[in-house]
Protein backbone atom coordinates (compact mmCIF):
# COMPACT_ATOMS: atom_id res chain seq x y z
CA UNK A 1 0.00 0.00 0.00
CA UNK A 2 2.76 2.44 0.93
CA UNK A 3 5.17 1.33 -1.80
CA UNK A 4 7.27 4.49 -1.89
CA UNK A 5 7.77 4.67 1.87
CA UNK A 6 8.30 0.90 2.22
CA UNK A 7 11.12 0.84 -0.33
CA UNK A 8 12.90 3.91 1.00
CA UNK A 9 16.35 3.44 2.54
CA UNK A 10 15.74 5.84 5.43
CA UNK A 11 19.31 5.79 6.73
CA UNK A 12 20.82 6.54 3.33
CA UNK A 13 18.21 9.20 2.55
CA UNK A 14 18.40 10.96 5.92
CA UNK A 15 20.63 13.83 4.68
CA UNK A 16 18.36 14.36 1.68
CA UNK A 17 15.20 14.42 3.77
CA UNK A 18 16.82 16.73 6.32
CA UNK A 19 17.77 19.18 3.59
CA UNK A 20 14.26 18.89 2.15
CA UNK A 21 12.73 19.73 5.52
CA UNK A 22 14.98 22.77 5.98
CA UNK A 23 14.42 24.14 2.48
CA UNK A 24 10.68 23.45 2.64
CA UNK A 25 10.45 25.23 5.97
CA UNK A 26 12.37 28.26 4.73
CA UNK A 27 10.16 28.56 1.66
CA UNK A 28 7.03 28.19 3.74
CA UNK A 29 8.18 30.76 6.28
CA UNK A 30 8.21 33.69 3.83
CA UNK A 31 5.49 36.01 5.29
CA UNK A 32 3.85 37.20 2.08
CA UNK A 33 0.76 38.52 3.87
CA UNK A 34 2.88 40.84 5.97
CA UNK A 35 4.93 41.95 2.97
CA UNK A 36 1.97 42.64 0.67
CA UNK A 37 -0.02 44.49 3.35
CA UNK A 38 2.96 46.79 3.88
CA UNK A 39 3.34 47.29 0.13
CA UNK A 40 -0.37 48.17 -0.11
CA UNK A 41 -0.02 50.83 2.56
CA UNK A 42 -2.15 48.95 5.08
CA UNK A 43 0.58 48.74 7.69
CA UNK A 44 1.23 45.71 9.86
CA UNK A 45 -1.55 43.20 9.19
CA UNK A 46 -0.80 41.58 12.55
CA UNK A 47 -2.41 44.66 14.19
CA UNK A 48 -5.61 44.32 12.15
CA UNK A 49 -8.59 42.03 12.57
CA UNK A 50 -7.57 38.60 13.80
CA UNK A 51 -3.86 39.50 13.71
CA UNK A 52 -3.26 36.70 11.24
CA UNK A 53 -0.91 37.12 8.26
CA UNK A 54 -3.09 35.08 5.88
CA UNK A 55 -5.11 36.26 2.89
CA UNK A 56 -8.44 36.42 4.75
CA UNK A 57 -7.11 38.90 7.29
CA UNK A 58 -5.28 40.89 4.60
CA UNK A 59 -8.66 41.23 2.86
CA UNK A 60 -10.01 42.88 6.00
CA UNK A 61 -7.68 45.81 5.31
CA UNK A 62 -9.72 46.54 2.19
CA UNK A 63 -6.68 45.98 -0.05
CA UNK A 64 -8.05 43.34 -2.37
CA UNK A 65 -5.00 43.07 -4.58
CA UNK A 66 -2.83 42.46 -1.53
CA UNK A 67 -5.18 39.73 -0.32
CA UNK A 68 -5.18 38.06 -3.75
CA UNK A 69 -1.40 38.29 -3.98
CA UNK A 70 -1.08 36.80 -0.50
CA UNK A 71 -3.38 33.93 -1.45
CA UNK A 72 -1.45 33.17 -4.64
CA UNK A 73 2.02 33.44 -3.14
CA UNK A 74 1.17 31.53 0.06
CA UNK A 75 -0.17 28.73 -2.10
CA UNK A 76 2.71 29.06 -4.52
CA UNK A 77 5.42 28.65 -1.91
CA UNK A 78 3.87 25.36 -0.78
CA UNK A 79 3.56 24.14 -4.35
CA UNK A 80 7.12 25.21 -5.16
CA UNK A 81 8.54 23.29 -2.21
CA UNK A 82 6.68 20.12 -3.22
CA UNK A 83 7.50 20.33 -6.93
CA UNK A 84 11.17 21.02 -6.34
CA UNK A 85 11.59 18.21 -3.80
CA UNK A 86 9.55 15.79 -5.89
CA UNK A 87 11.53 16.54 -9.05
CA UNK A 88 14.87 16.13 -7.33
CA UNK A 89 14.23 13.34 -4.81
CA UNK A 90 10.85 11.67 -5.40
CA UNK A 91 7.41 11.52 -3.81
CA UNK A 92 8.51 10.76 -0.25
CA UNK A 93 10.70 13.86 -0.27
CA UNK A 94 7.78 15.80 -1.74
CA UNK A 95 5.68 14.78 1.26
CA UNK A 96 8.42 15.95 3.63
CA UNK A 97 8.64 19.27 1.77
CA UNK A 98 4.86 19.72 1.95
CA UNK A 99 4.84 19.20 5.71
CA UNK A 100 7.83 21.49 6.23
CA UNK A 101 6.38 24.28 4.08
CA UNK A 102 3.14 24.14 6.04
CA UNK A 103 5.02 24.33 9.35
CA UNK A 104 7.09 27.22 8.00
CA UNK A 105 3.97 29.20 7.21
CA UNK A 106 2.32 28.50 10.56
CA UNK A 107 5.50 28.89 12.64
CA UNK A 108 7.87 31.26 10.76
CA UNK A 109 11.15 31.86 12.53
CA UNK A 110 11.21 35.46 11.25
CA UNK A 111 7.99 36.33 13.14
CA UNK A 112 8.78 34.58 16.41
CA UNK A 113 6.93 31.48 15.21
CA UNK A 114 3.59 33.30 14.93
CA UNK A 115 2.39 32.95 11.35
CA UNK A 116 -0.75 32.13 9.42
CA UNK A 117 -3.25 29.31 9.68
CA UNK A 118 -1.91 27.42 6.69
CA UNK A 119 -4.97 27.17 4.44
CA UNK A 120 -3.53 28.67 1.23
CA UNK A 121 -0.29 26.75 1.70
CA UNK A 122 -2.34 23.60 2.27
CA UNK A 123 -4.13 24.10 -1.05
CA UNK A 124 -0.80 24.77 -2.75
CA UNK A 125 0.74 21.52 -1.58
CA UNK A 126 -2.41 19.57 -2.51
CA UNK A 127 -2.32 20.95 -6.04
CA UNK A 128 1.36 20.06 -6.38
CA UNK A 129 1.02 16.59 -4.87
CA UNK A 130 -2.11 15.57 -6.83
CA UNK A 131 -3.73 18.36 -8.80
CA UNK A 132 -7.22 16.76 -9.10
CA UNK A 133 -7.33 16.54 -5.30
CA UNK A 134 -6.27 20.16 -5.05
CA UNK A 135 -9.03 21.19 -7.45
CA UNK A 136 -11.61 19.18 -5.51
CA UNK A 137 -10.50 20.85 -2.26
CA UNK A 138 -10.71 24.28 -3.88
CA UNK A 139 -14.16 23.49 -5.28
CA UNK A 140 -15.24 22.43 -1.80
CA UNK A 141 -13.99 25.71 -0.36
CA UNK A 142 -15.80 27.72 -3.04
CA UNK A 143 -19.07 25.82 -2.60
CA UNK A 144 -19.14 26.30 1.18
CA UNK A 145 -18.03 29.93 0.85
CA UNK A 146 -20.80 30.62 -1.66
CA UNK A 147 -23.36 29.05 0.65
CA UNK A 148 -22.27 30.55 3.97
CA UNK A 149 -19.71 33.31 3.21
CA UNK A 150 -17.54 32.18 6.11
CA UNK A 151 -13.89 31.58 5.23
CA UNK A 152 -13.01 29.45 8.22
CA UNK A 153 -15.97 27.10 7.71
CA UNK A 154 -15.00 26.72 4.06
CA UNK A 155 -11.40 25.95 4.97
CA UNK A 156 -12.30 23.44 7.68
CA UNK A 157 -14.71 21.60 5.39
CA UNK A 158 -12.21 21.43 2.52
CA UNK A 159 -9.44 20.29 4.85
CA UNK A 160 -11.62 17.60 6.41
CA UNK A 161 -12.45 16.15 2.99
CA UNK A 162 -8.94 16.36 1.50
CA UNK A 163 -7.68 13.05 3.02
CA UNK A 164 -10.76 11.30 1.63
CA UNK A 165 -10.09 12.80 -1.80
CA UNK A 166 -6.53 11.44 -1.65
CA UNK A 167 -7.86 7.98 -0.76
CA UNK A 168 -10.29 8.12 -3.69
CA UNK A 169 -7.33 8.81 -5.99
CA UNK A 170 -5.37 5.93 -4.43
CA UNK A 171 -2.67 8.06 -2.84
CA UNK A 172 -2.27 6.51 0.64
CA UNK A 173 0.99 8.28 1.50
CA UNK A 174 -0.43 11.67 0.59
CA UNK A 175 -3.71 10.80 2.32
CA UNK A 176 -1.81 10.32 5.58
CA UNK A 177 -0.01 13.61 5.02
CA UNK A 178 -3.30 15.38 4.25
CA UNK A 179 -4.81 13.95 7.43
CA UNK A 180 -1.89 15.26 9.49
CA UNK A 181 -2.16 18.71 7.91
CA UNK A 182 -5.93 18.68 8.44
CA UNK A 183 -5.43 18.06 12.15
CA UNK A 184 -3.01 20.99 12.27
CA UNK A 185 -5.47 23.22 10.38
CA UNK A 186 -8.19 22.41 12.90
CA UNK A 187 -5.70 23.28 15.66
CA UNK A 188 -4.83 26.65 14.08
CA UNK A 189 -8.55 27.37 13.69
CA UNK A 190 -9.53 26.56 17.28
CA UNK A 191 -10.65 30.15 17.97
CA UNK A 192 -12.61 30.18 14.71
CA UNK A 193 -14.30 26.94 15.73
CA UNK A 194 -15.34 28.49 19.05
CA UNK A 195 -16.79 31.51 17.23
CA UNK A 196 -18.55 29.27 14.69
CA UNK A 197 -20.22 27.34 17.48
CA UNK A 198 -21.24 30.63 19.09
CA UNK A 199 -22.49 32.08 15.79
CA UNK A 200 -19.98 34.94 15.99
CA UNK A 201 -17.61 34.17 13.10
CA UNK A 202 -17.24 37.16 10.71
CA UNK A 203 -18.27 36.91 7.07
CA UNK A 204 -15.89 37.07 4.12
CA UNK A 205 -15.01 40.67 3.20
CA UNK A 206 -15.79 42.15 6.61
CA UNK A 207 -13.37 44.99 7.34
CA UNK A 208 -11.55 45.28 10.64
Amino acid sequence: MFDASNTTDWAAQAPTFTATLVLGYLLGSIPFGLLFSWMAGAGDVRKIGSGNIGATNVLRTGKRWAALATLVFDGGKGAAAVLLAGHLFGEVAAAFAAFAAFLGHVFPVWLRFRGGKGVATFFGVLLALKWPVGLLALATWLAVAAAFRISSLSALTAAALAPLYMVLFRQPLYAMLALLLTILIFATHRENIRRLLAGQEPRIGTKA
